[in-house]
């Protein structure tokens, strides 16, 4: 028998039940925003998009469903998964960055596989203090729908403009070129609506290059041939942001669990393998779009040998790094 939402639920919650940002209290999804990590001198803070669902099957490719799903629960009915959408914000010397954008909010970026008719990157930013006109920079680890979509905004007769009004907007110079000539597979998470209105705001780059001396683009092709990691270096540590190198924690711990939306697989085998493996030596955060909020952990190895991710708490409310209150 199917449940039925209880009268004052929308009709998405009994699928969203069990999401660990649905709130039983309210009956309504909580936004989350602003976990915050420490990477040397610098503080970056995760904020979010909402979740989404997508199928499974899709997401864990040529991998047999007997073996991933011992490792994952939560799929809903539709044997789809519960992803985040985590973005980060930074600052630093000087500058506010915002990596990824999310889905967004105009009409037809959320579509019936989404749980809110509207995402919440622009309200989980406004509760730390920082609206649109702030932003400096935007980076997109590449150019999917679901990383894009708060690129742009539409006003109420539908003419879309820059999101982020003062910012550049960064990116693989390959990944401009990919998404605005998309193929058969790809148009369908190219839109255009995420990219037009910012074609004269765009940094262009090719190769790796310093957003500033402590933050760090760098390819990773694999996922797309221009999709590219953004590192976080400031002292002795370091942290990065992998994009969608996955689309669940499992795939970074079983690198040979290529996802079936990866478009050069035995490229993003090779890229997953060596970044994991620098990042076990350095101790360093992983941030990941598509985890359960806030998605920050760090690569351990096993007695026996075998990658094993751990989550990172993030800092208490006005704890700094040595571990004091303010």
């Amino acid at each position: 028998m199917a449940v039925q939402p209880r009268k004052s639920e929308p009709p998405y919650a009994p699928i969203l039940r069990g999401s660990p940002q649905w709130d039983e209290r309210r009956g309504a999804m909580t936004i989350p925003s602003g976990a915050r990590y420490q990477v040397g001198s610098v503080e970056f803070a995760v904020v979010n998009d909402g979740d989404y669902f997508y199928d499974a099957g899709a997401v864990f490719g040529v991998v047999p469903r007997i073996m991933w799903e011992r490792q994952i629960e939560g799929l809903d009915r539709q044997h789809r998964l519960t992803l985040g959408i985590n973005c980060l914000l930074l600052r630093s010397r000087g500058k506010t960055i915002l990596i990824e954008t999310g889905v967004g909010g105009k009409p037809g970026d959320r579509d019936s596989s989404s749980p809110a008719s509207e995402g919440t990157l622009l309200t989980s930013l406004a509760a730390i203090g920082v609206q649109p006109a702030d932003i400096d920079v935007v980076v997109n680890t590449h150019l999917h729908a679901d990383h894009c979509g708060w690129n742009t905004s539409a006003d109420a007769a539908g003419v879309l403009t820059p999101t982020f009004p003062n910012a550049s907007y960064v990116m693989s110079a390959t990944e401009w070129r990919d998404a605005t000539h998309p193929n058969e597979r790809t148009r369908a998470t190219y839109l255009g609506r995420n990219l037009d209105p910012i074609a004269d705001r765009l940094d262009l780059i090719e190769g790796e290059r310093a957003i500033t001396d402590e933050v760090i683009f760098v390819p990773v092709p694999g996922h797309t041939e221009g999709h590219s990691t953004v590192v976080i270096r400031s002292g002795q540590e370091w942290a990065v942001y992998v994009g969608d190198m996955a689309q669940h924690r499992v795939q970074l711990e079983r690198t040979p669990w290529v996802s079936g939306l990866d478009t050069l697989p035995l490229v993003s085998l090779e890229t997953k393998k060596r970044l994991m493996d620098e990042c076990i030596e350095a101790g360093a955060l992983i941030a990941f779009c598509h985890g359960a909020y806030p998605g920050v952990g760090r690569m351990t190895r096993t007695a026996e040998g075998h990658r094993k991710w751990m989550d990172v708490e993030p800092l208490a409310p006005h704890e700094h790094p040595s571990g004091h209150t303010a």
